[in-house]
């Protein structure tokens, strides 16, 4: 359950399942894609460093010479479509299973399928995960369950607790010791008589 990723589609599911043992491979974790758009679809793919640490532009180049060269063959989108790719960044949506531990202690959005009591909007503190549910701790100390499958969205909530946390993870020496602005990378995809194109943000 902890490498699932919830709020994926059935064109995105199919593009995690080709794309992810590439990226273990590399040493990234996927943490979600997005297929955005119709005429010209744009393939948004965020993805961590195992190291914990903020990916770089030279990383999202490598993932996206990786990802391109697997969408090529799959062909998952017939004709022309743009892949961009960038860092999950500090408030990051949480996708998976391990995302809810891993973060504990952090304050976090969150927005159900399904209502629960009527509500499906909730904001508190990340317990955990129990029993298949991400676990928040609501105002007046009230827990609620929020069942992973239900989950529509959600992501962190920037506060300086979150901030430090995020700014030296373990193992990335001196050269994360203040949060850096996530990079993203937008390679095209070339159509028929097109000419490949490349854009760095």
């Amino acid at each position: 359950m902890a490498n699932n990723i919830y709020m994926h589609n059935a064109l995105e599911s199919r593009i995690a399942g080709q794309i992810t043992p590439a990226l273990e491979e590399l040493g990234f974790d996927l943490v979600r894609v997005a297929v955005l758009g119709r005429e010209t679809p744009t393939i948004q793919i965020m993805a961590d460093r195992h190291d914990g640490a903020l990916i770089a532009v030279d990383d999202c180049e490598q993932i996206s010479h990786i990802v391109g060269a697997i969408l090529d063959v799959d062909d998952p989108i017939p004709g022309a479509w743009t892949l961009e790719v960038s860092s999950a960044g500090i408030d990051r949506p949480l996708t998976r299973a391990k995302d809810w531990t891993r973060f504990a202690g952090h304050m976090v959005r969150a927005e159900l399928d399904t209502p629960i009591d009527g509500r499906k909007r909730f904001a508190g503190v990340i317990i955990g995960v129990k029993d298949d549910a991400a676990i928040i701790r609501l105002e007046g100390d009230q827990d609620a369950a929020l069942p992973l499958t239900e989950i529509r969205k959600a992501r962190l909530v920037l506060t300086d607790a979150l901030i430090e946390a995020t700014a030296a993870p373990e193992g990335d020496g001196d050269e994360a010791t203040a949060p850096r602005r996530v990079p993203k990378l937008n390679p095209v995809k070339p159509g028929k008589g097109s000419k490949p194109g490349r854009k760095v943000q």
